[in-house]
């Protein structure tokens, strides 16, 4: 019997992936208390997204698939990059300098433990 799992997007997130890969590694395989509380704790700016996406996957794990929320772990989550905004800057002696807006695809996954 395979498990069931919850899984919860958040696409074009303006933060770039690099920063938003740091805080997931730190709550990737912990329970959903304890990486609330390390959302929570953690000044990055990542953290307020991540944060609203957990809770989300958690409610949809509770009432759609019927898992209870205190055996919930974080199983999955990662970060593949969006599209990127190009703008321009003005530089001295008449040129531009580009400048890229990095936009992020976060996909997080909770289950249930055996």
């Amino acid at each position: 019997m395979e498990a069931k799992e919850a899984r919860s997007y958040l696409k074009f997130v303006r933060i770039s992936p690099r920063k938003v890969k740091i805080v997931l590694d730190l709550i990737r395989g912990k329970d959903v208390d304890v990486a609330r509380g390390i959302l929570k704790n953690t000044p990055k700016a990542a953290c307020e997204d991540l944060t609203k996406l957990l809770n989300r996957a958690v409610a949809d794990a509770e009432n759609n698939f019927g898992m209870n929320k205190d055996n919930l772990y974080v199983s999955e989550c990662f970060v593949t990059p969006g599209m990127t905004l190009k703008r321009m800057m003005p530089r001295g002696k008449g040129s531009a300098d580009r400048i890229l807006k990095r936009t992020s695809h976060i996909t997080l996954a909770v289950k249930e433990k055996e």
